[in-house]
């Protein structure tokens, strides 16, 4: 791959290649942003954020968006967004297959197969993961830390193995992206979450080592670790914890799913073409404080 630097250098440089018919123009910026003909992969997209990754790509033309979660059949949740999706008009699927993420062998036939009939995979979001909290750290069972250090890295490797298998098999250029969180860096105070905060941490490393790995071959890999939002995961504790969660950051509330949307959206396309082994955070300042 070459390391030589683009001629252009500046704006005005850039923009003077538009009329020099031996160079291909820039892309306008909305057009960097935009998916077409692109395929997706979305763990843990039946509802929350995950599925909200899911209806981005496909917002941003992408061709087909591939929810993979745990239930047999879609909830209501996911439903309403199909229907959306197809009221749009753009011809773009959002097709539901049910899988355990922690099962290495089968995500990767998954995207074997999607590969198979979509001839290309050209995004991948892990965002499937659970919750385990409120015992104390030296009492937690081993089970149970087990059981979120499996679904919470175990299945995010599994699946960016899955796609980044595609991605090389194809030849094409592609994007990662591990839903991780601000618990991978920072302790949430009056919480007892030992094995979410150590899930979430070890993500932060898996995405930098995997970014160092492919990049070489043209696949960006990216962590997005989102401060507090209200889905349904979190909704048992937002009763107890929302007054406090509002005022650690300078902007006084929690996040609702929507504004993850246009980090997703950036990661995803080729307007973040030269970002990779990078954590977005995206918490309302709760880092600041």
């Amino acid at each position: 791959m070459s390391t030589s630097t683009p001629a252009p250098i500046g704006v005005a440089a850039a923009l003077a290649t538009r009329a020099d018919s031996s160079i291909t123009p820039r892309e306008q910026l909305w057009d960097q942003f935009k998916l077409t003909d692109r395929v997706g992969l979305v763990t843990g997209a039946n509802r929350g954020l995950g599925l909200e990754a899911a209806l981005v790509l496909l917002e941003a033309g992408a061709r087909a968006v591939y929810c993979i979660d745990l239930p047999t059949e879609p909830g209501e949740e996911w439903k309403a967004v199909h229907d959306y999706v197809v009221r749009l008009g753009t011809g773009g699927r959002l097709e539901y297959i049910s899988q355990d993420v922690t099962d290495q062998k089968a995500m990767w036939e998954v995207a074997q197969k999607i590969g198979d009939k979509e001839g290309r995979l050209d995004v991948g979001v892990a965002a499937a993961g659970i919750a385990l909290v409120g015992k104390s750290c030296l009492e937690y069972p081993a089970d149970e830390f087990q059981k979120g250090l499996n679904v919470n890295t175990n299945g995010v490797l599994y699946t960016a193995q899955a796609v980044g298998r595609q991605m090389v098999r194809f030849g094409l250029p592609g994007s990662i992206i591990l839903l991780a969180s601000i618990a991978g860096t920072v302790s949430l105070r009056g919480l007892e979450s030992l094995p979410y905060s150590t899930s979430k941490s070890a993500l932060l490393q898996m995405g930098r080592t995997m970014a160092c790995e492919l990049g070489p071959k043209r696949i960006r890999v990216n962590t997005l670790s989102p401060g507090f939002i209200h889905t349904e995961m979190l909704q048992p504790l937002i009763d107890s914890f929302l007054p406090q969660w509002s005022s650690e950051n300078p902007l006084g509330r929690i996040a609702t799913p929507d504004e993850m949307r246009g980090v997703i959206a950036w990661l995803a396309s080729d307007a973040s073409s030269y970002c990779t082994g990078s954590d977005i955070v995206v918490d309302g300042g709760h880092h600041t404080w």
